[in-house]
C-alpha cells in the first residue's frame, strides 16, 4: 500500500534540494581544486631545489596532482590547479612572471588535452590513450613556447638567433619534456586508480 510513497516526494522538496545539490557539488569541487592547488605547489617548490637540467630546466612533479584530478573531474579542474600553482609560486619567484606564464601555458595545455580526451571514453584504455595523446601535445607545446617566448624573454638566452633557440628547444627541451611527460604519466596510471575514489 505504500510501495510508492518514496517515490513521490513533493514537489516542493524537489525544488528546494536542487540548488542545494548543486551548492555541494561546488563546494566539493573548489576544496579538491584547493587541496591538489597547495599538493602541486609543495612539489614545485620541492622540485627548485634540485639540479637543474642544463642549468634551467627543472626536474619536478608538481603537474602530477593537476594531471589525476583532470581525469577525475574534468578538464578545467587541471587547469584551476596549474593557474593556482603558478599565481602561488609567482609571489616567491624571480622569474618576472615569465617562467610561471610558460610553465601555465604548457603544463595546462597539457593536462587539459588529457582531461578532454578522456571525458570522451573514460576506461583505462582511455586514460592511456589520453596521457600518451597529451604527452605528445606538451612536447609540441614545449617547443612553441620555448622558441617564441621562454627564451627570447629569458636573460641567459636572450641573445640566442632563431636557429640557436629552434635548435635547443627541439634537442634539449622537447626531449626532457617527453621523458616529463612519460614518466608523469605512467605515475598517474600508477596512482589514480587507489584516490580515484576520493575525488569522486
Amino acid at each position: 500500500m505504500n510501495r510508492n510513497y518514496g517515490n513521490n516526494p513533493n514537489s516542493n522538496e524537489r525544488v528546494l534540494q536542487k540548488p542545494k545539490s548543486k551548492q555541494r557539488k561546488r563546494v566539493e569541487f573548489i576544496t579538491k581544486v584547493g587541496i591538489f592547488s597547495a599538493i602541486a605547489f609543495v612539489l614545485q617548490m620541492m622540485g627548485g631545489m634540485l639540479p637543474k637540467v642544463k642549468g634551467f630546466l627543472e626536474v619536478e612533479a608538481s603537474d602530477l596532482p593537476a594531471l589525476i584530478i583532470s581525469l577525475a573531474l574534468g578538464p578545467l579542474a587541471g587547469v584551476m590547479v596549474e593557474l593556482i600553482k603558478n599565481l602561488l609560486h609567482a609571489m616567491v619567484s624571480t622569474t618576472g612572471f615569465i617562467g610561471e606564464f610558460a610553465n601555465f601555458f604548457i603544463n595546462g595545455t597539457f593536462v587539459f588535452t588529457c582531461g578532454a580526451i578522456y571525458n570522451f571514453k573514460r576506461t583505462k584504455n582511455g586514460a592511456i590513450l589520453s596521457l600518451i595523446i597529451s604527452t605528445i601535445v606538451l612536447v609540441i607545446a614545449g617547443i612553441f613556447v620555448n622558441i617564441y617566448f621562454m627564451l627570447p624573454l629569458y636573460s641567459v638566452t636572450q641573445a640566442m638567433s632563431m636557429n640557436e633557440r629552434v635548435a635547443l628547444a627541439t634537442t634539449v627541451m622537447a626531449p626532457f619534456n617527453l621523458i616529463r611527460g612519460t614518466v608523469l604519466s605512467a605515475c598517474t596510471v600508477l596512482i589514480y586508480k587507489k584516490i580515484s575514489g576520493f575525488l569522486k
